[in-house]
Parts: structure tokens; sequence; C-alpha cells
């Protein structure tokens, strides 16, 4: 039977970081709040800066959606890269239960794959979009395109 206090005796230094742990993140929360500025932050601030150089526009545009989903590929991949090598130095001791395994696996990550891919992970750049040919330009089309109006394509007013 195992003695009450040899139990205490193990479970006491998790207590103790627990405790810890609990201790500092007061601690940290409290400085924080008395030690920081009770002003509000000026323009100048609020403005980017980098290295010195005052930016005089702004930044062209939020990065892509595309952006954040090759980098979930990359992820994807590296983990997959990462389960495979272990498996791979034991996959004769694992037997059929480790081919299963690693089919899984990759099923999983192939359907991930093919998602991302379909949301137009890989698609980079704006999309082309073609115009409607307009035949040749003479005088006598441009006015008819013109008196058309805004909105309206140059068959509807011919």
């Amino acid at each position: 039977m195992v003695e009450p206090e040899s139990l205490m005796d193990d479970y006491l230094p998790i207590v103790v970081l627990l405790v810890l742990g609990v201790v500092f993140a007061a601690l940290s929360l409290t400085a924080s709040s008395l030690l920081s500025p009770r002003r509000r932050p000026t323009s100048a601030k609020l403005a980017p800066y980098e290295c010195g150089i005052v930016p005089d526009r702004d930044p062209p545009q939020r990065f892509p959606v595309r952006f954040y989903l090759v980098a979930m590929i990359f992820i994807i991949f590296d983990i997959e890269i990462i389960f495979l090598y272990p498996w791979a130095v034991v996959f004769r001791q694992l037997g059929n239960f480790g081919l299963i395994e690693i089919l899984v696996f990759a099923a999983v990550v192939f359907i991930s794959f093919m998602y991302l891919v379909s949301n137009g992970a890989l698609d980079w750049g704006p999309a082309k979009r073609l115009r409607p040919a307009l035949g040749t330009r003479t005088t006598e089309s441009t006015i008819t395109r013109v008196s058309a109006g805004p909105g309206s394509s140059s068959h509807e007013a011919a």
C-alpha cells in the first residue's frame, strides 16, 4: 500500500510549479498595469516606423489569404516528414498496423492538400479577365459606344 506522504511527495514539485506559474502571471499583469503610461499615444507613436525611415505612403495592401494557405501547406508537409522518418526506421516492426496507420495519415494529408488547392492556395497573381473583342475602331463605332452611355455595351447601341 502506498503511504499518503510519499504520494504527496510525488506531486509536490508539480503543485509548486503550478503555484509559481500563477504567481508569476499575476505579478506580471499587476506590474504592467501599474507601470504602464496613462496617456494616450500621440500620432507619432501610432505611425509606422522602420529603421529610421519615415514612410511616405501606406502599405500597398494586406497579405492575401493565399499567403497563409501556402504557409499551411508548408506546415502540413513538415509534419508529414517529421512523422515519416521514425515510421520508416521501425516500419518492419509495426507490420500491417503500421502500414494502415501511414496510409490513413497520408490520406488525411492528401485531403488537406486538395482542400487548400481547391481554395486557390497555389493560384498566384490577380485573376486575368479577358475583354470581349471590340472589332475595328472607327469614329462611328466610338460615337455609338459613347452615346449609349456607361454600362451598356457597343452591341446594344448598334
